[in-house]
């Protein structure tokens, strides 16, 4: 009891410390390149990552997991950084949130995929309404919404959902924050070339605001969220701690008005609301 009540706590941690990545991303890029934005904090926390597993002296991944982590790398590390970074250059954080509220069917998704799980039928009902409400949403928007954003932002979710998935199977066996930290590793070969090759010429532009993001999206939302976040699954359970994930659009559209002053519309959040339904319904029944 005391263990799974660890992992709602861990896990509450993790989501609340993801909330804030999108508003940090959207005040990063407003002075970075978002390809740089990208290398840059995958690199910084690589290291910080390698550091720690130095220094506690884990045991490396066996050679069978090499693939699972590639996977995860290139859906946390690079692949919803980047596709985010990019989309809010087309779209307020605020706006991005709301496909936040398809993640944890992403994840699930995922979980079906790679773990051969067979859910029931009201799952798929809820997939598709979740999906129809979300692109829905896109297109009542009219002129306020931006094509390449959304777009951008579907990619991301579903790449995360990967990374998640493929994380939290690891995570059973390799351990909780060691994951990440060996993901990053493992990608720290190219994402390092790719900060020199993609870094201004002078950091005399960037902002107190930018670099402000710029160390959240490095050290909370690449690695110390991470920490929480999968040894929550670990030790109150993947499906369980994983419907967490559900107050994150909550949480970040909060943020996004507090912090960034967005204008949060109803719209917005009766969208959210009913994807964060959809997605509640087709988790319970997707075993």
């Amino acid at each position: 009891m005391e263990k799974t009540t660890s992992g709602w706590v861990n896990g509450f941690i993790g989501v609340a410390i993801f909330a804030g990545s999108l508003p940090a991303t959207r005040v990063a890029v407003a002075d970075f390149d978002p390809a740089f934005l990208t290398c840059a904090r995958a690199t910084v926390a690589a290291v910080l990552g390698l550091a720690l597993l130095m220094l506690l002296g884990e045991r490396r991944p066996r050679r069978a997991d090499l693939p699972s982590l590639a996977l995860a790398a290139l859906g946390v590390v690079v692949g919803f950084p980047l596709l985010t970074a990019l989309a809010l250059q087309h779209v307020t954080s605020a706006h991005a949130i709301v496909f936040v509220g398809l993640l944890p069917l992403s994840t699930a998704l995922f979980a079906v995929l790679r773990g051969g799980e067979r859910p029931r039928p009201a799952f798929w009902l809820f997939s598709v309404a979740g999906a129809s409400l979300v692109a829905g949403y896109t297109a009542w928007g009219g002129l306020e919404v931006s094509l390449v954003g959304d777009l951008l932002m579907l990619g991301a979710i579903a790449v995360c959902g990967m990374g998640y998935a493929e994380g939290a199977r690891l995570a059973r066996t390799l351990g909780g924050w060691q994951v990440i930290s060996w993901a990053l590793a493992l990608s720290l070969p190219v994402m390092l070339p790719g900060a020199l090759l993609t870094r201004p010429e002078s950091f005399g532009h960037v902002g107190g605001p930018a670099w402000m993001g710029f160390a959240y999206v490095s050290l909370f939302s690449m690695l110390i969220g991470f920490v929480f976040w999968y040894r929550g699954l670990a030790q109150g359970g993947i499906a369980a701690v994983g419907q967490l994930q559900l107050l994150q659009p909550f949480m970040g559209l909060g943020l996004a008005a507090l912090l960034l002053h967005e204008t949060v519309s109803w719209s917005m959040l009766l969208v959210t609301l009913a994807a964060v339904v959809c997605v509640a319904g087709a988790r319970r029944y997707a075993r």
